[in-house]
């Protein structure tokens, strides 16, 4: 029951992350590279989008 929930907290997270990148103003190449990663590798692909991939319209510190 707990892995099930995990997934779906996954796959909630990674549609999240498909959908940010595809209103994104990056580049087509780099959104399919993204959604690719994402797509392979689930979990870890999230992360190093999150930590790592297109900041959208964030304001720079």
């Amino acid at each position: 029951m707990l892995s099930m929930i995990g997934g779906l907290v996954v796959l909630i997270l990674d549609i999240w992350a498909i959908v940010s990148i595809l209103s994104s103003g990056a580049s087509t190449g780099s959104k399919v590279l993204w959604i690719l990663l994402i797509v392979i590798l689930p979990l870890l692909g999230f992360i190093i989008w999150l930590i790592a991939g297109p900041k959208g319209n964030r304001a720079a510190v």
